[in-house]
């Protein structure tokens, strides 16, 4: 875990920066492994990811008899032909580690940023 900044994580999965002196690295970008796939993302298409999720969710189904465990949520994933499925709580749990990596990725800007004095 030396090469690594770890930004948030969950049961699901984890967000982290690799470290600069790792070679063939973009330290502009995060990577997320998210169950068993891995995604290289600039901050602006996590971004794109959470809108992603806002919208998957109001595309619930109302009365699905298989319940939580139904598989049929279709959620886009921001590179452009990559699109995946998930049941509810998957969801749920991809809407926390992308909200998360978010909130620290903001918080790192603005204490580095604009909150310096």
């Amino acid at each position: 875990m030396d090469d690594v900044e770890i930004i948030y994580h969950n049961q699901t999965g984890i967000a982290f920066k690799w470290k600069k002196h790792v070679p063939n690295t973009d330290s502009r970008r995060v990577q997320m492994v998210i169950k068993n796939m891995g995604f290289y993302l600039f901050p602006g298409e996590i971004k794109l990811f959470s809108e992603n999720i806002k919208t998957t969710k109001t595309y619930f189904c109302g009365y699905c008899p298989k319940g939580k465990h139904c598989r049929n949520i279709l959620l886009r994933s921001p590179l452009d032909k990559m699109d995946f499925t998930v049941t509810r709580a998957e969801l749920m749990e991809i809407a926390d580690l992308i909200e998360g990596t978010l909130f620290k990725l903001n918080l790192e800007e603005y204490v580095n940023g604009c909150g310096r004095n």
